[in-house]
């Protein structure tokens, strides 16, 4: 199982101090954040994307292209790729392009967004997002799979005999999620495919996380690409930990109290134990995660938001260097003892055996 965290890259006030850190430090930080990651054998880094206040993430290949060069063995992921909004034939591109600098290192997480302005802003309209994932994802998926592609459709420019360069990574297309809280489409979608599906528990209750992994494993086995049990299921929360339970709850309270997304809905404690969200000691975060097996299934990868909120950097590094110490550790024993062999590993490229493509022993960190 792959462990590992993720950023959405938002610039928020940290309520303890007031002070907001500015843009080009909190680009900084998500990269030291996922430095930090591969210090502390974690297995993924991913990265959202946003192209509005009072977000950074605007521009996910570049970040993780910088990442793959100054790391080794850590996966570099999206935690989503715009598919209504972003040209298919630019992302075949793009991803292909840092799948091979990655040495395959590379995941795509497709997904809707929650910023519905940025339609308009890429020459498109919300009221036609299922259509647009449903047929940009099509051609994209063909992309990678065919050399000589014609297309016709709704939304872009046809293609006649087009090939996308550079084809993947020896003609293995990156891993691709389809990320979702709500939207049943998007879980069938993964299925039909044959691809993971990511349960995005950020805010989300369980239960409606739970309801949508059920059924896309249902669809999966239905569309005969396996058994339920060996469809792949992502999994995505937010941690706050520290060593005594009570540090951890008074520390984290001024900040989800301020978050735009949760502050005034309901309780921390409400919220802790309706969602996927991890608030306490080490050995209590191990148990609720242990829990979420009882939830979901076997599933392959576990990522959290560490840097949610306006949490700053040393906070949020202290959550990486806790969950490399004290919570993974236990986890991947737990886990692997009691994982029926049925079940298949996180995804990887096969490409990632041998070794990375480019060799950061010459950058510094900081550099």
């Amino acid at each position: 199982m792959q462990f590992g965290i993720f950023s959405i890259g938002e610039v928020a006030p940290d309520p303890s101090t007031g002070r907001t850190p500015t843009e080009h430090e909190r680009i900084k930080a998500m990269t030291a954040l996922a430095l930090r990651a591969e210090e502390a054998g974690l297995d993924v880094f991913a990265t959202g994307e946003h192209h509005s206040p009072p977000y950074v993430t605007s521009s996910p290949p570049t970040l993780l292209a910088y990442l793959a060069a100054r790391t080794r063995r850590l996966i570099l992921s999206t935690a989503t790729t715009l598919i209504t909004t972003n040209d298919p034939v630019r992302v075949a591109e793009e991803y292909a392009l840092l799948q091979h600098l990655a040495g395959g290192r590379l995941d795509l997480m497709t997904g809707r967004g929650n910023t519905p302005n940025c339609y308009p802003w890429f020459g498109q309209d919300l009221r036609q997002g299922m259509a647009l994932a449903r047929e940009n994802y099509a051609l994209l998926h063909r992309l990678w799979r065919e050399e000589d592609v014609d297309w016709q459709g709704r939304f872009r420019a046809r293609l006649d005999g087009f090939t996308s360069v550079p084809r993947p990574l020896d003609g293995v297309p990156p891993f691709v999620w389809h990320g979702s809280a709500r939207s049943p489409e998007t879980a069938e979608r993964a299925a039909y495919y044959g691809d993971g599906f990511f349960a995005d528990g950020l805010l989300a209750p369980v239960e409606q996380c739970a309801r949508l992994v059920e059924l896309y494993r249902a669809r999966y086995e239905e569309h005969g690409h396996g058994t339920a049990r060996q469809a792949v299921v992502g999994l995505g929360g937010q941690l706050f930990v520290r060593a005594r339970s009570q540090d951890a709850v008074r520390g984290f309270r001024p900040y989800f109290d301020r978050s735009p997304a949760r502050g005034g809905r309901y309780s921390l404690e409400e919220c802790a134990a309706r969602t996927s969200l991890v608030v306490g000691s080490p050995d209590q975060a191990v148990e609720k995660i242990l829990g979420f097996r009882e939830v979901y299934g076997d599933h392959q990868r576990q990522l959290f938001a560490v840097d949610h909120a306006g949490l700053p950097l040393e906070a949020a590094l202290e959550q990486v260097d806790l969950l490399g110490e004290r919570i993974v550790p236990v986890l991947r024993r737990e886990l692997t003892a009691s994982r029926p062999t049925a079940v298949p590993p996180g995804p990887r490229h096969p490409a990632t055996a041998a070794g990375p493509a480019l060799d950061p022993g010459r950058l510094t960190p900081g550099a």
